[in-house]
């Protein structure tokens, strides 16, 4: 990789996720730019190209990993589309930032993991931008450093203001409950062995089919016990908030920040209305440290193993969600590949 030069990128996906990537990497990161964009919407993909300058739209991934101007390859498309071009990439020995889910499923997650095995080395880091925010990173940093015991509990709370008319109750757990799925993970440094799925009375805002909020606990190996509230449709804005409760103390982050305004007899905040802007700068802090590490030719961050972990507790707790019923995640004995 060009450890002076500019680091050419391919992005692959041009939806809200991808074009906020290319802008990021176009604007905001330093060491490297968007040479090829790819999405099967050619129109979308060529408006995006347009309004960068070197840059050439795609609708194959293959074609835009062949250019000779592709150096790594950042993968926004929708989960489904990941596995193909995780091979395609780990057959061109490409460096890959690829969003969540790594792959839908436990399976085709494993296909990868042993694809990058036989490789030989890293290349592939997962897009849990969760563990580049700056208030998660202190409470990493807190609960490692021993000064308050072993972690016995976690709570957590994700709200969204509302979700697409296109979202199931399973995506409530692949695609939001995921990031609490990970960021346990790796703050307790364990495993999710067993998932349980509450479902109060939905609210009245939740879409028809929809079991809206939800109460997910995880069991961890150590015997920790972690809540996660997955709330779609609150409607007043975009929280997510994290609380440890330790031997020796507990802490709490995600609490508002920010100007608080006393006017016309009442006083308040702001509320982000959207992950996007709440998760602003971990996504550009996830995105530079990529870029650097690239450059260096190496791979740090989530990885291929850490994605698999996460969609092997998806299934699980997909299942206790639709069989009512606590579900034990079943994983491979993590090999020395990713130790």
């Amino acid at each position: 990789m060009p450890s002076q030069g500019t680091l050419g990128v391919a992005v692959v996906g041009t939806g809200k996720m991808g074009a906020d990537h290319a802008r990021r990497l176009q604007r905001v990161i330093s060491g490297a730019r968007v040479t090829a964009v790819v999405d099967i919407d050619e129109e979308r993909a060529g408006a995006l190209a347009d309004s960068m300058d070197g840059c050439r739209a795609y609708t194959e991934p293959v074609a835009a990993m062949a250019a000779q101007d592709v150096d790594a390859v950042l993968i926004a498309s929708p989960g489904p589309a990941h596995e193909a071009a995780l091979l395609e990439a780990l057959d061109r020995d490409l460096p890959v930032l690829c969003e969540k889910p790594l792959t839908p499923d436990a399976a085709s997650a494993l296909r990868v993991l042993e694809a990058e095995r036989r490789l030989g080395h890293r290349r592939i880091q997962v897009g849990f931008m969760r563990r580049y925010d700056a208030e998660y990173m202190k409470l990493e940093r807190l609960l490692h450093s021993g000064r308050l015991g072993r972690a016995l509990m976690l709570h957590h709370r994700h709200r969204n203001p509302s979700m697409p008319p296109w979202f199931t109750n399973e995506m409530l757990i692949n695609d939001s409950v995921v990031h609490e799925m990970d960021v346990t993970r790796w703050l307790l440094d364990q495993e999710i062995t067993a998932v349980t799925v509450l479902k109060p009375a939905p609210s009245s805002y939740a879409p028809e089919g929809m079991d809206d909020p939800q109460f997910v606990l995880f069991e961890t190996e150590s015997g920790a016990l972690v809540d996660v509230e997955i709330f779609g449709h609150c409607g007043y804005g975009y929280q997510v908030h994290a609380e440890a409760v330790c031997e020796r103390g507990t802490v709490r982050i995600g609490d508002e920040s920010g100007p608080r305004l006393s006017a016309d007899g009442r006083w308040g905040g702001a509320i982000t209305p959207d992950y996007l802007e709440r998760f602003a700068d971990a996504y550009d802090r996830q995105v530079q440290a990529w870029v650097d590490a690239t450059r260096r030719g190496e791979v740090t961050g989530p990885s291929v193993w850490d994605g698999y972990a996460a969609a092997a507790v998806c299934e699980a707790g997909v299942a206790a969600q639709r069989e009512g019923r606590r579900v034990e995640v079943e994983l491979i004995e993590r090999p020395a590949f990713y130790a």
